[in-house]
Parts: structure tokens; C-alpha cells; sequence
């Protein structure tokens, strides 16, 4: 009974699907049809004007977007548990030309101006130290909370104040959507680019860059094709997109994760290390409590000492959640 991440889900049957159906002959890379289509129906989502480019990874997908903003000189100011500070291999820095990350704090690893400022506000203007370019958050973050409107407006206002761009990782950009029940633009507002997740939400192999200032697109189509990230028979990522998208498939599947997660949320209050807002459930675990969890058949990660983590996805099957809960809530 899998646990462990929103990567292992099955891939959604409307997925292969579509990919089935984009078998057939058509310009190459992006000059197909479908990847024309992308720039048009993104902006019918997120309610903005926005330039769209395919990328296979979330990893790619993050750090071409910062590329866009950060030159090899500067920074990007990030919470310290940030998927591209302790997730990415050192991606940003290869993809940056080796830009610095400055690590902020904050709780559920969420920023805040304030915990921002304490970072950035200590660096002298002048050469001898790194100036921050952008700054980049995560939503949902990496403990799976959601920022509201309202703390991103806060976000986004700092960063305009100090003219920094700001970018968001929405690996798990579905999840927070379906948590807020608000349109899918108030979950990004304010952002100047979005990593748009779909492998997690049951994609196969396609994310989106979204970039709300279609001219700040123009040179990462450059350093798309530099990296290695411009496929040659691109309308097969662009058809897997386009599936999640039609009848907010990406919403739905999002709101059975997120079911799923607060079904063990409730199994186990008192042991809930963050707030779930999302698919992710991290919850106060000895060893030997987690050993039985295993023996039982449950698959997840540990995190840390005396932690664990369980990862909910679009396909979770309520027969193995309920099991889960239940052997939760009999530790």
C-alpha cells in the first residue's frame, strides 16, 4: 500500500489517451498544433495573458524559469527546505551559471516578507556580496501548506518593492487550488512565473513554465533547447497537459488527494506535525511505531528522528487509506 510519493500514481488513462490520439504526423518540437494551444488555454485558467513552455521534469521546470530572472552573478532568496535547495542536485546552480540560494526561514516552510527581509536585508549594494534577483516559493510547500491570497499578495508586494521577480514551484500547484476552492489565478497571484506540476497529479511525463511576462519566455526557448529539454516530438507533453486541463481533470484529481490526505489528518490529530492543506500528511512517528506501520504493508518515507511522511495521490485507493487510518489511529 503505496505511500511514499505522488510520483509512483498509476498515469491517468485520459493521459495515455491523449498521447494515443497525438500519434500521428506533425511539425516537430514545439510547432505542432497542441503546443500552439498552450499558450491560449493557460491563460483561460490562470485569468492572465502568459507565454507556456513544455518541459519533462519539475527540476527543469524550476530552474529555467529562475534562469529567466537570476543572472550568474546573483540570487535567488528561497525557504530553506525548498525542493531546489535539498531536492534538485545542485540543478540551480547549473542551470543558473552558479547563482547563490539564500536560505530564509519559516514555519511549514512557508516565507513571509518578515523572515525574507531578515535574509536580504543584511546585504550590503555593492559588489562584494551576491544581490538576490528573485525570490521563489513553493506552493503547496514542501511540509504541504498552502499560502492564502492574502500572504501572497504580502509576498508579491515585497518583491515589487524590492524589485525582485517572483517565482512559484507548483509541483503541487493542483493540490493548493483544490484546497483554497478559489480560481486557479488566486493561487498564483502576483507570481511573475509558475512551475505548473502535472507528473504528480497523473501526468506521465510533461510540466509547464508559465510565464505571465510572455517576453521573459523568449530567451529560455534558448536554454530549453541548451539543456536538453527541447524534445523532438514535444505534442506528446503538450497532449498531456492539454488532457489534464480539459473538464479540470487536474482539479479533480487534486481534490481526491487532498480527500484522501485529511481522511488520515483526522485518523490522528494530536500527532500531526503540520497543518494539511494538501496531499501531504506528516505526522510523530517512533521507529518502532513506524516498523509497524510496514509490517502491516504501508509504504511511506521517514522524516527524520521520530517522523514519517504520507503522500496521498490522485489514484489512492479508499480501501488502503482507510486501512491506513485505521492503523494510524491504533498506534
Amino acid at each position: 500500500m503505496q505511500f511514499n510519493s505522488d510520483n509512483a500514481a498509476a498515469v491517468h488513462p485520459a493521459v495515455w489517451q491523449a498521447m494515443i490520439a497525438a500519434d500521428a504526423a506533425d511539425m516537430p518540437y514545439d510547432g505542432d498544433g497542441l503546443s500552439r494551444e498552450l499558450d491560449a488555454r493557460f491563460t483561460q485558467v490562470l485569468g492572465r495573458e502568459c507565454a507556456v513552455l513544455w518541459v519533462a521534469t519539475g527540476t527543469a521546470a524550476n530552474c529555467l524559469a529562475l534562469a529567466a530572472f537570476v543572472p550568474p552573478h546573483g540570487a535567488v532568496v528561497c525557504h530553506r527546505e525548498a525542493h531546489i535547495e535539498g531536492d534538485e542536485g545542485g540543478a540551480p546552480g547549473f542551470y543558473l551559471h552558479g547563482a547563490k540560494l539564500i536560505l530564509a526561514d519559516g514555519h511549514s516552510a512557508k516565507v513571509s516578507p518578515e523572515t525574507l527581509a531578515a535574509v536580504i536585508d543584511p546585504i550590503r549594494p555593492d559588489v562584494h556580496q551576491v544581490q538576490p534577483h528573485a525570490i521563489s516559493i513553493t506552493q503547496t510547500s514542501e511540509y504541504g501548506c498552502t499560502y492564502r491570497p492574502d500572504e501572497l499578495a504580502a509576498i508579491a508586494g515585497f518583491a515589487q518593492e524590492r524589485r525582485l521577480k517572483l517565482h512559484m514551484d507548483g509541483a503541487r500547484f493542483a493540490n493548493a487550488v483544490a484546497f483554497l476552492d478559489c480560481a486557479p489565478g488566486e493561487a498564483c497571484a502576483g507570481v511573475d512565473a509558475l512551475s505548473f506540476g502535472f507528473v504528480k497529479n497523473g501526468g506521465l511525463s510533461a510540466e509547464a513554465i508559465v510565464f505571465f511576462d510572455p517576453e521573459a519566455a523568449a530567451p529560455i526557448r534558448y536554454r530549453r533547447k541548451r539543456a536538453g529539454h527541447l524534445q523532438s516530438k514535444g505534442r506528446f507533453l503538450s497532449a498531456q497537459i492539454l488532457a489534464m486541463l480539459e473538464g479540470d481533470l487536474w482539479l479533480a484529481n487534486a481534490r481526491h488527494a487532498n480527500a484522501a490526505a485529511a481522511e488520515l489528518a483526522k485518523a490522528a490529530p494530536d500527532r500531526l506535525l503540520h497543518p494539511v492543506e494538501g496531499n501531504e500528511v506528516f505526522l510523530c512517528c517512533t521507529a518502532a511505531e513506524r516498523e509497524a506501520l510496514r509490517a502491516h504493508g504501508f509504504r511511506f518515507y521517514d522524516w527524520g528522528a521520530d517522523a514519517a511522511r504520507f503522500v496521498t495521490a490522485w489514484d489512492a485507493r479508499e480501501d488502503h487509506v482507510t486501512a491506513l487510518a485505521r492503523a494510524v489511529a491504533g498506534l
